[in-house]
């Protein structure tokens, strides 16, 4: 993760002292990577949002699936914002499904060949990760029963992310 910090000169010093304290800072190679990541990155998101939609729209039609949450969907909470604010979409959803064990989900996920384990969204590469939204809400209360899926869909070929899908789903509810 790289980023700025842009501060006035009476809090630069704490701000400063902060980041030393936690040790971060960017390494050379880190920067040469984000900035060489830059060039691609239109392209890259382009890609991806046509491949997370088109995944995201074969994942509404299965009957494992009880809701898919994407952004772009008029169905989706918060929508409205979304049109508002933004011109496109990532490639980022959640799915979530109908009420399936922890096992049938560990079965589902464990042979998954296109879709790795992981939380760091918006690379190339795409990632699953089973999602519990309800302990962090403070404000609303998260109403579904069944497990949830973080999905970001990478530059693969979108029909070979949805074969791999399709055969986690397979394994989901064999072990049902």
């Amino acid at each position: 993760m790289l980023g700025v910090i842009t501060t006035n000169r009476a809090l630069f010093p704490i701000i400063k002292e902060r980041t030393v304290e936690i040790g971060y800072s960017a390494a050379p190679d880190d920067c040469y990577l984000g900035l060489r990541g830059l060039r691609s990155l239109a392209a890259r998101m382009a890609r991806q949002q046509e491949t997370g939609l088109k995944v995201a729209r074969w994942l509404e039609t299965r009957p494992e699936v009880a809701e898919v949450r994407h952004p772009a969907f008029e169905n989706c909470p918060g929508h409205k914002i979304w049109k508002r604010d933004f011109t496109g979409s990532s490639s980022i959803f959640s799915v979530l499904l109908n009420n399936y064990s922890k096992k049938a989900v560990a079965a589902m996920l464990d042979g998954l060949e296109l879709h790795a384990m992981g939380a760091s969204w918006g690379g190339f590469e795409s990632l699953i990760l089973p999602i519990d939204p309800s302990s962090p809400r403070t404000v609303t209360q998260w109403s579904h029963t069944g497990p949830s899926l973080r999905i970001h869909c990478g530059l693969e070929d979108p029909d070979d992310l949805i074969a791999d899908l399709a055969s986690g789903l397979e394994r989901l509810t064999a072990e049902a």
